[in-house]
């Protein structure tokens, strides 16, 4: 190909891009308004025929405004690559790319984002993304005057605007029922969600003036029952990565997903809603004193949560990270992060598995002389590479899906894989829970876990996890939690296991009442407690 062979007039561009954005890009809209309008019991032909129309008239309008000399090529190549990429993922796990997302996809680290790359991904993107991005640079865009440029684009400009105009006056009833029975078509549109979504996060976090940090719980303390106990109180929290609850052996799921920790025989809460369907927005929501309707993001990270209260008043914490940060919970307390290399049987250099941040256990634990808290971050069931979160000694259901590209995995092997992982979870806790039995001459032990949230396993096309909360089904809501305590915990709390075991089966909870019960169970006194919102306070004498 010679130099320059490939030329096109720059307002020529747009309605070309405009074209290609809406036959490839956008195949994950085009198909969900398929299942849509076949759907409906009755809809007009021309409607059907305007849909396409509508967004072209959009998609050309948005290149227009981006399409000017030395700027339009690197702008739309970046598009182009980005599209495509969300484009794939929309298209293979069935996710939403919006604020959400966004958030979660600027909080992973290296080794989770690594976790999305498979041969089939790599191909999509450079077909889709690359290659026409390439082509748009090989491409040489011909002169023109000003004058010519600006008047094509104003023609182009008002073109779209008319279009569109008068798609609405003819079916404005037809997409407004359309739009307001699948409010979720809006997020499926590219570029515009993931931009929109990309700009408002960039603002929120770098240019916003910060939220002043506010302190709260300034007259933590520590009840007198809790400093006359005979020895300290040491509390091991794990919270888990996405985990579901319909996975759980305790909830009623026909494989024995729970067969280590049975013999301890924890207390399960089988109805517990996650704060967000992401760790970035579950975590810090989990330990602030917000509950989920009220959340924001900014607050949360600018104000204290409970970790910060408890130390307040006296309670040591150690934070054991394993799964891409603490999101700024224990942004006041001693963390440790696991990091991986090859002289630890239970790593090598790209991961480790949970129960290595077990290693430490007696390091951690020895010659407490005040009440603890342990908290563990585990990296748990998360996805896709779920096979990668189990050793093969702990490979139980086969065959499994020993690949990032799940959707090319037949369902029984992900389902083989997602269930490896919730076992290897409860060999964690069992562990945990053994050694801690191992300490109850020397404290009053208890072990609390929940998941942050849960995951989809491709019921109605949905992989992963991070769908709109308002849209989001049970399966990356609803969330397990445990907990165990030694005789010695629960007589110096005053604790009636029984009572909260018949809650844990009967009553509704969420990661609303954290805050309220960590405090509770802590035996922290402060006015930022509400005993209304504590899962044990209605089982304590």
């Amino acid at each position: 190909m010679k130099p320059n062979s490939l030329q096109i007039s720059p307002n020529l561009l747009p309605p070309i891009i405009a074209l290609y954005f809406l036959v490839v890009i956008n195949l994950p809209i085009a198909q969900e308004l398929f299942r849509i309008l076949t759907g409906l019991e009755a809809v007009k032909i021309g409607f059907v025929i305007s849909i396409p129309l509508f967004l072209f008239a959009a998609f050309q309008l948005i290149f227009q405004l981006l399409n000017w000399p030395k700027v339009a090529k690197p702008i739309i190549a970046f598009l182009l690559i980005s599209s495509s990429m969300v484009s794939y993922a929309m298209l293979s796990y069935g996710v939403y790319v919006d604020y959400g997302m966004i958030e979660n996809l600027f909080e992973t680290n290296q080794e989770e984002a690594a976790s999305y790359l498979s041969l089939r991904s790599i191909i999509w993107v450079g077909m889709m993304g690359f290659i026409p991005a390439l082509l748009l640079f090989l491409t040489r865009l011909t002169k023109t005057t000003w004058r010519k440029f600006l008047l094509a684009k104003l023609a182009g400009i008002l073109g779209s605007v008319l279009l569109a105009a008068v798609i609405a006056v003819l079916y404005y009833q037809d997409y407004v029922s359309v739009v307001r029975n699948s409010p979720h078509l809006k997020k499926m549109i590219i570029p515009t969600e993931y931009l929109i979504s990309t700009t408002k996060y960039l603002n929120n976090t770098y240019l916003k003036s910060p939220v002043p940090y506010q302190q709260i719980g300034l007259d933590a303390r520590l009840k007198p029952e809790a400093k006359d106990a005979s020895k300290p109180t040491l509390l091991v929290f794990v919270l888990g990565e996405t985990a579901r609850v319909f996975n759980y052996a305790y909830y009623g799921y026909e494989r024995d997903t729970n067969v280590h920790t049975r013999p301890y025989d924890p207390i399960f809460f089988a109805d517990v809603q996650s704060c967000g369907t992401a760790t970035a927005v579950s975590v810090p929501c989990m330990f602030s004193n917000m509950n989920r309707p009220e959340y924001s993001k900014s607050r949360a990270y600018n104000q204290d949560n409970v970790v910060d209260i408890m130390a307040r008043a006296g309670i040591q914490a150690l934070w054991r990270e394993h799964d891409g940060g603490d999101k700024g919970v224990a942004h006041t307390i001693r963390e440790k992060t696991l990091v991986p290399h090859d002289a630890d049987h239970l790593c090598n250099q790209q991961k480790c598995y949970d129960t290595a941040m077990l290693e430490d256990f007696a390091d951690d634990t020895t010659n407490l002389t005040q009440d603890s808290v342990l908290f563990y971050h585990i990296s748990g069931s998360h996805g896709p590479t779920y096979y990668k979160r189990y050793p093969k000694a702990h490979r139980a259901f086969t065959p499994d899906c020993p690949r990032s590209d799940i959707e090319n995995c037949t369902h029984e092997e992900l389902v083989n894989s997602y269930d490896n992982t919730i076992l290897f979870t409860d060999f964690f806790l069992a562990e945990a829970i053994r050694q801690l039995k191992a300490l109850q001459d020397q404290y009053h032990v208890a072990l609390l876990y929940i998941s942050d949230h849960g995951e989809s396993l491709g019921e109605n096309g949905v992989y992963l996890h991070g769908m709109p909360y308002a849209l989001a089904p049970k399966e990356q809501t609803q969330v397990p939690m445990l907990f165990w305590a030694s005789p010695g915990f629960a007589g110096q709390k005053g604790l009636d296991l029984d009572c909260l075991r018949q809650r844990g089966s009967e009553d509704a909870f969420s990661h609303d009442n954290l805050f309220d019960s960590l405090l509770g169970l802590m035996d922290v006194a402060t006015e930022a407690y509400s005993p209304s919102q504590d899962i044990f306070a209605l089982c304590r004498e």
